[in-house]
C-alpha cells in the first residue's frame, strides 16, 4: 500500500497542483506524505525539510537535472535546507530557462505561423509550450512534441545544465538524502545506475508504462548500498499511482529528519 508519493511536481514548475490543494489529492489517494520535487527551483513557502498541512507530511524536494558524460540525468533530492549556492544555480537555470523558452516559442511561432499563449518565465518547461501549441494548432499535446520540440524536432533547443558531479555537491550539501529519479527513462539504464555509487538513493516504484527489468535496480540496491524511493512523478492531480509502503517510507524518514 503505497503511504508515500516522493515524486510530486506542482504549479512552481510544470505541475497542475499548489500547495493548498495537495492535501485534498493526497487525502483522495489515500497518501500520508508526499515529497514536492519540483524541476529545478527550491519552493518558498516551505520552510522547513519535512512540514505538515493539514495533517498531510510534505517533504521538501527538488528534482535537478545533471549532465552525465553521453547523457542527462535527474536527481532528486529530499529534506532540503536550501543553501545559498543551491539557490544561485537555480537562479542561473530558471534564466536559461527563461531564455530558452522564448527561442523555442519563437521558432514554433515561425513555423506555424501563430502567436502561442505563454511567456518566457522561470519554470517553465516543454509541457507548457507542447499545451499553447495545442491550444492554438492542429497539433495536439503529445504531437507537439513528437514533431515540433522534442528532442532532435526543428524546434527543440537544450537546456545548460550543471554537471553531475557539481549537482550532487549542491544537492548533498542541502539534502538528507540524493538519488537517481526513474532509471528506465534513460537511453543508456546500467550507466545511469552505475552513478549510483556516488549517490544516496535511487528510485526503485515509478509507474513506467512499459514492463522494466527491476533485478537491474535490486541489483544496484544491494551493490551500492542504496535508500529505495519512489513516487508518481505527478504533473497532474492524481497521486498514489506508485511510491512507498510505510516501512519504506520510515527508512526515507530517518535519513531526511
Amino acid at each position: 500500500m503505497v503511504v508515500a508519493d516522493l515524486h510530486v511536481h506542482t504549479t512552481r514548475s510544470d505541475g497542475s497542483l499548489t500547495l493548498s490543494t495537495l492535501p485534498d489529492a493526497a487525502d483522495r489517494a489515500g497518501v500520508d506524505v508526499v515529497a514536492v520535487t519540483d524541476h529545478d527551483r527550491v519552493h518558498p513557502s516551505l520552510d522547513g525539510p519535512l512540514t505538515t498541512r493539514d495533517a498531510l507530511t510534505v517533504v521538501h524536494g527538488i528534482e535537478l537535472r545533471v549532465e552525465a558524460d553521453d547523457q542527462r540525468l535527474d536527481l532528486l533530492g529530499y529534506g532540503l535546507d536550501p543553501t545559498a549556492e543551491l539557490r544561485e544555480e537555480c537562479d542561473r537555470i530558471q534564466q536559461n530557462r527563461r531564455e530558452r523558452g522564448m527561442r523555442i516559442v519563437e521558432c514554433v511561432e515561425d513555423r506555424l505561423d501563430v502567436s502561442l499563449p505563454v511567456e518566457p518565465r522561470a519554470g517553465l518547461g516543454r509541457p507548457h509550450i507542447a499545451w499553447a501549441i495545442a491550444d492554438v494548432s492542429e497539433y495536439g499535446y503529445q504531437e507537439a512534441f513528437e514533431e515540433l520540440i522534442g528532442d532532435d524536432c526543428p524546434c527543440y533547443v537544450a537546456r545548460e545544465v550543471p554537471s553531475f558531479e557539481r549537482g550532487r555537491r549542491l544537492l548533498a550539501a542541502a539534502c538528507g538524502l540524493v538519488g537517481l529519479a526513474h532509471p528506465f527513462r534513460y537511453p543508456d539504464t546500467e550507466g545511469a545506475l552505475a552513478r549510483c555509487a556516488r549517490l544516496d538513493a535511487v528510485e526503485r516504484w515509478y509507474p513506467y508504462d512499459w514492463a522494466v527489468d527491476t533485478e537491474l535496480v535490486e541489483d544496484a540496491i544491494a551493490r551500492y548500498d542504496l535508500v529505495p524511493t519512489g513516487g508518481s512523478d505527478a504533473h497532474d492531480e492524481t497521486l498514489g499511482r506508485a511510491g512507498l509502503d510505510a516501512a519504506a517510507w520510515e527508512r526515507v524518514r530517518a535519513e531526511i529528519v
